[in-house]
């Protein structure tokens, strides 16, 4: 969550650190080889006018909305790999016509847009183990453009009503679609709404057909495809495994369903003895030093902590529950209630600054007003809240904004949405709301993607053990490397770490 947040979305970019502009070896396209492409859906042809309008549109949207553009040789190096895949298409044989972005996002996500837009979080280029499976990845979201699927999807949810969030898309990670997930619903510009709409598992495996299909074209191993998807699928394992079984966080994977049962149709599809180039030592030297997580610019997320080194503050969340650290907002969702953490203007009035906050939630829907706002001081930080009960689909919902004072001129604020009466499940919540001294600050350190060589007597445990985690550093390096529980590594081999 950067400072730059608000009740109403801005356009903010991210200032990328000048370390990650590192040297990396030039970049060489692999050549192409020809696929029959035989059971392929169609595809439009070429990028009209039209489209090209609504990606300019929407793009300076989503890259506020997701962290922003990075830069440097990581971002360089991916646009390369995005428009050599996206030029199989069939969009368009000029490279220069896609714009192809690397976000500095800690949410595992990828997606593409009309126009020629293509977007993968760094988080999720870091899971990734070859050049191939970056291009898989980009291959897959190019295909659900080109076969139109998003167009189509939109066509559905306008006819259901579209899918709702708390107030915005947060990091692209949707709070549900829930009675919940109907309060706060927002219209979004037609690029941005389509990251809301949940693809069929007819569109995944035509999405993922297409992108073999490209790969081949381009010359890059297609077995790169069902690769990438098991690591997804261990990854979406891993952190329900994390989080609780109950606690699942639907990232990618909210958008792209159950990437475990299409890893052996893309296996399939690739064929057992498909071959290609994969580009692994180029790919992993040029995301050495990628941010990993959170960005601490942005606030860092620890366990049930969430801590601004920036804005100087700090809350836990209570058992049960998971966060996702966005750029405007914080969410926090738990099995039966909800939460945002975000900040808006402040001319020094609570009162006003609550209303305010009722008045979002609404939005154009409903008129949600409490029956009164309360004052009272928290940890030495002045407080003031308010409660309404709403009807949303065939129950009743308690909304409360919950604002914090920090200085006369800037507040933050919590919106929790909870069935009738139980509000008081986030009350631990709000009271470990509070500010931090500069030398807690300064203790938060952001961490980072390390490649480093494996030497003579390293194993997978000694190798685990250099993690910058506590909590299931092991596991955690497993997923990281694609590598098997039993693997045995090779002198000379390199392997991720996520290090300070």
């Amino acid at each position: 969550m950067k400072r730059s947040i608000g009740f109403a979305p801005r356009t903010t970019m991210i200032a990328v650190s000048a370390a990650l502009a590192m040297a990396g070896p030039t970049y060489s396209a692999p050549s192409f080889a020809k696929s029959s492409g035989s059971g392929l859906p169609s595809t439009v042809s070429g990028i009209s006018a039209s489209d090209k309008q609504q990606g300019a549109k929407a793009h300076p949207e989503l890259l506020a909305e997701f962290g922003g553009a990075m830069s440097g040789a990581p971002a360089s190096y991916v646009e390369q790999v995005g428009k050599t895949i996206a030029v199989q298409s069939g969009l368009s044989n000029a490279r220069d016509d896609f714009t192809v972005t690397l976000l500095n996002s800690s949410v595992n996500n990828a997606f593409a847009i009309p126009g020629g837009y293509v977007y993968v979080t760094r988080q999720l280029a870091a899971l990734m183990n070859n050049e191939a499976e970056l291009a898989a990845v980009l291959g897959h979201e190019v295909g659900h453009v080109a076969a139109q699927h998003g167009k189509k999807r939109q066509k559905a949810a306008t006819r259901n009503s579209v899918i709702g969030v708390l107030g915005t898309i947060l990091s692209g990670v949707l709070l549900g679609d829930s009675a919940l997930g109907q309060l706060g619903q927002k219209v979004f510009s037609q690029g941005s709404q389509l990251l809301t709409l949940q693809y069929s598992r007819g569109q995944e495996i035509e999405s993922d057909n297409l992108g073999i299909h490209y790969l081949s074209r381009a010359g890059y191993d297609p077995r790169a495809m069902s690769t990438v998807l098991e690591s997804l699928a261990r990854q979406n394992a891993l952190e329900a495994q994390l989080r609780g079984a109950s606690n699942r966080v639907p990232e990618w994977a909210s958008t792209h369903p159950d990437p475990a049962s299409r890893v052996r149709d893309a296996r399939n599809r690739a064929g057992a003895n498909a071959r290609g180039v994969t580009n692994r030592d180029t790919f992993l030297s040029r995301i050495a030093g990628l941010t990993y997580g959170d960005d601490p610019k942005q606030g860092v997320i620890d366990g049930r902590n969430f801590v601004h080194p920036e804005l100087r503050l700090t809350f836990q969340i209570p058992n049960g529950f998971y966060m996702v650290n966005g750029t405007r907002a914080v969410s926090i969702a738990g099995q039966s209630a909800k939460a945002q953490f975000s900040g808006g203007p402040y001319n020094g009035d609570l009162d006003s600054y609550v209303r305010a906050g009722f008045a979002a939630v609404g939005g154009n829907q409903q008129q949600i007003t409490p029956q009164q706002i309360t004052r009272l001081t928290i940890n030495g930080l002045p407080g003031a809240y308010g409660i309404a009960r709403v009807n949303s689909g065939n129950q009743q919902v308690d909304v409360m904004v919950f604002a914090f004072e920090f200085a006369r001129d800037r507040a933050y604020h919590f919106v929790t949405l909870a069935p009738a009466g139980q509000t008081n499940i986030f009350s631990p919540m709000i009271n470990s709301m509070r500010r931090i001294s500069p030398t807690e600050a300064g203790q938060v350190r952001p961490r980072k993607l390390a490649v480093v060589t494996v030497a003579r007597g390293d194993t997978v445990q000694s190798l685990a053990s250099r993690m910058a985690y506590d909590d299931a550093p092991l596991e955690r390096f497993l997923v990281l490397n694609g590598l098997a529980s039993n693997a045995v590594l090779r002198a000379g081999d390199k392997v991720k770490l996520v290090t300070y």
